[in-house]
């Protein structure tokens, strides 16, 4: 039964991927569910598997030595993570932690059929170089914000990044949540939001807030 189930995932979720591969994928994948807030990946972690995520949303941050993290990025269904595949390919440990955002359904593909996929089936290896690609140029954008914009402006484009990859405009984040994504404190994120608010960016609810932009 899991396996109908495994390879309706792959079919959906991947259509890219050749039928060989599919068939491939569909035998030795194992379906993993997580809830909002569970653990996929933490640091330290030796990674035995690469995640292909199906359904739901992963959060991908990175914790500093006193417990402060920083957001990285969303991996969304179709995507996988692209540390995750380094990380099982070279046999070492994760730097990063990863979290399900909501009910999150992945597909957990063993480390010891990396060689194998990138060898043997073309979609499997442009499929790699392309989530390789992408999370690079996520990186750089981070990179760039970190280093050449105020913090103002690294909280629009947090929201505005929030509002893209989770679809809607009431974002369910605390002040605290977005201090420890951006790496600031909570007041001077509480002091920009009332800013952005004031001139019409968002509306502060009590529980969320309402992107405008």
């Amino acid at each position: 039964m899991n396996q109908k189930i495994i390879n309706q995932h792959l079919v959906i979720s991947f259509p890219q991927f050749e039928p060989a591969l599919i068939n491939v994928l569909t035998e030795h994948a194992s379906l993993k569910e997580f809830n909002e807030g569970d653990l996929l990946m933490n640091t330290g972690q030796n990674m035995r598997f690469t995640m292909l995520v199906v359904e739901g949303l992963v959060k991908l941050y990175r914790e500093a030595e006193d417990g402060s993290e920083f957001f990285m990025y969303y991996i969304q269904p179709g995507s996988a993570c692209a540390l995750s595949m380094i990380c099982s390919t070279k046999q070492e440990t994760s730097e990063v932690k990863a979290s399900a955002v909501d009910k999150t359904t992945v597909l957990a593909v063993p480390t010891s059929l990396m060689d194998e996929l990138m060898k043997t089936y073309k979609t499997w290896y442009y499929f790699v170089l392309e989530t390789y690609r992408a999370r690079f140029e996520e990186l750089l954008i981070v990179i760039d914000h970190i280093s050449f914009k105020a913090m103002d402006e690294r909280l629009e484009f947090y929201l505005e990044k929030q509002h893209l990859e989770l679809n809607t405009r009431k974002l369910m984040l605390t002040h605290g949540e977005i201090a420890n994504d951006l790496n600031s404190s909570r007041e001077v994120i509480s002091r920009l939001l009332k800013k952005m608010e004031q001139q019409k960016k968002v509306i502060l609810h009590r529980s969320y807030i309402e992107y405008l932009k």
